[in-house]
């Protein structure tokens, strides 16, 4: 598996990997949840070339996870805001801190806490079931081919023992 063709892998993961799996990309998609918006404030909170930083925001706009949007009309100056499709990545990005808060926070604690403003309280993830409700771990899944798998080579994946769908 080359890293320019996961795009092209039948995995979800790999999909998503191609398009925010770099760690300037989920920078920006941390800073754009804070409420950054524009090229010069992503450069200065990142610390990033501007190079990278157009890259990495060029590539998000062309997938359709940020938009550009006009702030100002003379000169056109551009703002990026997520769209749909970047605000799905709130649970990924939200659970990256919650891991980062547990495994990786110093003595200090953790940098910022997630208020839910329903009930003012600070929070954690949690996966759920979308069917039942219940709270849902790694143990708590099973795995079985979907109706978009691709026969791979089994030197790639050992999904060959995998139970069938249906």
């Amino acid at each position: 598996m080359r890293w320019e063709e996961l795009d092209q892998e039948p995995c979800s993961l790999a999909r998503t990997l191609a398009v925010v799996g770099d760690r300037w990309t989920l920078l920006i998609l941390r800073d754009c949840f804070l409420g950054v918006r524009r090229f010069d404030e992503f450069e200065k909170r990142l610390g990033v070339t501007r190079h990278v930083l157009a890259d990495r925001l060029k590539k998000l706009v062309s997938h359709g996870v940020l938009k550009k949007m006009p702030y100002q009309q003379k000169p056109l100056r551009e703002e990026y805001r997520l769209t749909e499709k970047g605000l799905d990545l709130h649970t990924v990005v939200l659970s990256l801190v919650s891991w980062g808060d547990r495994h990786m926070a110093d003595e200090r604690g953790s940098p910022v806490v997630h208020v839910h403003k329903g009930c003012g309280r600070a929070m954690r993830p949690l996966t759920v079931c979308s069917e039942c409700g219940e709270p849902v771990g790694a143990r708590d899944i099973r795995v079985e081919i979907g109706d978009g798998w691709k026969a791979l080579e089994e030197s790639l994946l050992p999904l060959h023992r995998l139970p069938q769908k249906g």
